[in-house]
């Protein structure tokens, strides 16, 4: 029979989230081992537009919520790692856009102008003008007015990247058997023949957490879902984007940002809520909504040449009433067992936080020097835009 890996803490996922909070405990001295079933970063990390939100979107009815609140510390945060003095070294990762912006088409804004100048969003929100303007809206045919957000884009294959790097050799490319029950959390796991005993396992495998948890017979938390329909738009000569459109609702009529492709080509990719009310049009409609949204906000973009595709993504989260959208990140300790949800990329340090809270609240302490367990190595997940056109 092979002998058992011995570890302080399993997690189960390779996203961001799980990411992160590995190589935060391995700065604390703790041993780790984490189990992707995929590739690193192929579920919900691979599929974000890479925004660090602070929680602007979440005020464009005019007051700051809970959920803006709640994430408004995180581009300060994640720019801190970006030039080395943050919590995780993250130098060299690329920053695709420095800010992000928010524009209205006409006169839309004028309600927001009094609310966007207020202290409650100052150092947030700054209205952009004249050389200040990205190159996209620097034109006689725009006619509405930008506003810069602290908030950043981040390359997120780069990021997972990075994230791999800090893990060593952590890291096991293999699908986990559990056994368990609600009161325990985890009694047993294996992964490639291997059995894993660690003090504390931790699920942060997104939309997987529901068939592990399942695997485990643990009963709560229960998952939600709540699906979008993304629309790409590649091409050689598109502009760089990084804005929300503000709207007639709170939410963004349309969110874009732009990233790069393999081939030296750009890819626009649509979120907003084109893709929350495009959930259950055929791709082909959706697309013809995209086009039609595209041709009334950005008429002097030339998209006659671009290639078009669409991505159903799923967002995972705890359950909540009315399937509503979680205000924060989210962790619930099951016996020797977490389970985690960061419902936002952005907030992964804020999850990390509390997982290691909680770890400090049960006395959980190093114990374990880190396992070599010889294992194969997870890939990183190729970005969506170099997989979904041929």
């Amino acid at each position: 029979m092979t002998t058992p890996l011995h570890t302080d803490i399993c997690i189960l996922g390779g996203g961001i989230a799980g990411l992160w909070l590995n190589a935060r405990l391995q700065q604390q001295g703790f041993s780790t081992l984490l189990i992707e079933s995929g590739a690193l970063g192929s579920g919900q990390s691979s599929k974000s537009q890479g925004i660090i939100h602070g929680g602007t979107k979440y005020a464009l009815h005019g007051k700051l919520t809970t959920a803006a609140e709640a994430i408004a510390g995180m581009p300060a945060r994640w720019r801190a790692c970006l030039d080395g003095s943050g919590e995780l070294d993250l130098q060299g990762v690329r920053v695709l856009s420095a800010h992000h912006y928010l524009w209205s088409p006409g006169s839309l804004v004028s309600n927001l102008a009094g609310f966007f100048a207020s202290k409650a969003l100052r150092g947030r929100v700054d209205q952009v003008k004249g050389s200040e303007l990205p190159a996209v809206f620097a034109t006689p045919a725009f006619r509405g007015k930008v506003y810069r957000l602290s908030e950043l884009v981040l390359d997120v294959p780069d990021v997972v990247r990075r994230l791999a790097e800090l893990a060593g050799d952590s890291l096991i490319a293999g699908s986990a058997t559990l056994e368990g029950d609600s009161q325990s959390g985890i009694t047993g796991l294996q992964v490639n023949g291997r059995q894993v005993l660690a003090q504390r396992y931790v699920l942060a495998a997104g939309e997987g957490n529901e068939a592990l948890l399942k695997g485990a017979g643990i009963s709560q938390p229960a998952m939600q879902r709540r699906p979008l329909q993304m629309v790409l738009v590649k091409g050689a000569a598109l502009p760089p984007v990084y804005a929300h459109c503000l709207g007639a609702s709170p939410k963004p009529r349309i969110t874009i940002t732009t990233h790069p492709c393999a081939d030296g080509q750009w890819c626009w990719y649509l979120g907003g809520d084109l893709a929350e009310t495009g959930t259950d049009m055929s791709a082909d409609a959706l697309i013809a909504q995209a086009k039609k949204e595209l041709g009334e906000l950005l008429p002097w973009v030339d998209l006659s040449d671009c290639q078009w595709a669409t991505l159903p993504v799923t967002r995972a989260e705890p359950a909540q009433s009315s399937n509503a959208r979680p205000d924060n990140a989210f962790i619930q300790a099951v016996g020797n067992t977490l389970v985690c949800w960061p419902t936002k990329l952005a907030l992964a340090p804020d999850l990390t936080d509390q997982a290691m809270a909680e770890l400090q609240r049960q006395a959980v302490q190093p114990q374990h020097a880190q396992p070599a367990s010889g294992q194969p190595q997870p890939a990183i997940a190729a970005p969506v835009w170099d997989t979904l056109f041929r």
